[in-house]
């Protein structure tokens, strides 16, 4: 029997759907609203890059443009509806999901343990009992409040010390939780305080969670192979994924598919049974012209991109110059079903504005006066998340477009 076919046009839509990105941005964008989109998103990555907003923050609001920061910082820290916890990075997680993460803290557990060593040092094996027991009688800690005196590692982003590393291992194996940040510091305290009791019962047997993640995953990603599969919340080795992938379909719980690229190539990957009425029935992408965070789960998968929608896109923060084609840390431009540009900006709130220094349409694409003014729109929308009043174009923002690489 032949596969079922998916065209690129349908894929696309039915991936944008399942990432929240196909039906115009509306909604209160907090409570159980907010709440909602994480949970059929299945996590939103933590970053501290904040050029024009956090990329959580525009993660968010790129679906609800009502949202603001203090709506996600609510859910985790006072309704602990989310805790944060580790996909591919740090991620804020619905708390409903933790019992699963069992299998993540005993995995990180062993793996980071020599890791660490042989990267920090020995030296924050010895600090377990003293971090949490000062955790224990004096309650939460950054890692600024612990490890006076310790000597620091290499420096940079990583200018860790024993008592930090001691932190973040306890923090990746579950016996501590964040319970808040100050400043995009991480706050730690003991898990039993953070996590809600109906949530840190006894931990679900190691195939449940298997099963239950690599359904989680292909049902946001609305069609995977199994490496994707495994991939989407990181947790699960390959050949747990092509086991499962196997088992499903035998019991025709999941099918397999062809699916076309943008260069008009098939891939197989698996799906639903009825992927081909989920595509139909999927909503044409709205023709407004969205900003989308470097991290938006929608682009993680760098090659997935390219091979859906053509776009080829990696953050060129190590790309020394003249080999960097972009600004380091530029944002996609989505449009209905395409990927039509990116842009670079900043937002410079000691001069209250917006400032967009580079604009580059992908090939094929035109910028003309409608298009302009769609791009107009959405910068306006992103001054009052960003903080700003107005935005303003630096002389020749305007690139040409670059040929593919």
């Amino acid at each position: 029997m032949a596969r079922p076919r998916l065209s690129n046009r349908d894929a696309r839509r039915l991936f944008l759907h399942v990432h929240e990105l196909a039906a115009p941005p509306a909604g209160p964008g907090k409570g159980e609203d907010l709440r909602g989109l994480i949970r059929r998103l299945g996590f939103v990555q933590l970053d501290s890059i904040n050029t024009v907003a956090r990329a959580h923050d525009l993660i968010l609001f790129a679906r609800r443009p009502a949202y603001r920061p203090g709506a996600l910082k609510r859910l985790m820290e006072k309704d602990r509806a989310l805790f944060e916890h580790w996909t591919h990075d740090a991620a804020v997680i619905p708390m409903e999901f933790f019992p699963h993460w069992r299998l993540r803290f005993d995995r990180d557990a062993a793996r980071l343990r020599e890791r660490y060593a042989n990267w920090q040092g020995r030296e924050y094996l010895d600090q377990f009992d003293a971090v949490l027991q000062r955790i224990r009688d004096h309650g939460p800690v950054s890692s600024a409040e612990v490890g006076e005196g310790e000597a620091r590692s290499s420096g940079g982003w990583w200018d860790w010390h024993p008592s930090k590393t001691a932190l973040e291992y306890l923090w990746r194996s579950g016996a501590l939780s964040v319970t808040r940040r100050d400043a995009f510091r991480k706050v730690y305290d003991l898990t039993e305080r953070v996590i809600p009791d109906t949530h840190r019962g006894e931990a679900p047997p190691e195939a449940e969670t298997l099963d239950w993640a690599c359904n989680a995953a292909l049902d946001r990603l609305g069609f995977a192979t199994s490496g994707e599969i495994a991939a989407f919340w990181d947790k699960l080795r390959p050949a747990e994924a092509r086991a499962w992938a196997e088992g499903a379909l035998a019991r025709g719980e999941i099918v397999e598919i062809e699916v076309e690229q943008a260069d008009g190539a098939w891939r197989r990957c698996y799906a639903r049974p009825d992927v081909e009425a989920q595509a139909a029935a999927a909503p044409e992408p709205t023709g407004r012209l969205r900003v989308l965070s470097p991290f938006d789960p929608a682009l993680r998968d760098r090659k997935r991109a390219e091979r859906l929608f053509g776009f080829h896109y990696r953050i060129e923060i190590f790309v020394p110059e003249p080999k960097r084609r972009y600004g380091y840390y530029v944002f996609p431009l989505l449009e209905g079903d395409r990927l039509v540009g990116r842009i670079d900006m900043k937002a410079e709130r000691d001069a209250d504005r917006l400032r967009v220094t580079a604009l580059w349409p992908e090939p094929g694409v035109r910028w003309g006066k409608a298009r302009l003014a769609r791009l107009e729109a959405e910068l306006e929308r992103i001054t009052r998340l960003a903080g700003v009043s107005r935005v303003e174009f630096a002389e020749g923002w305007l690139r040409s477009p670059l040929p593919p690489v």
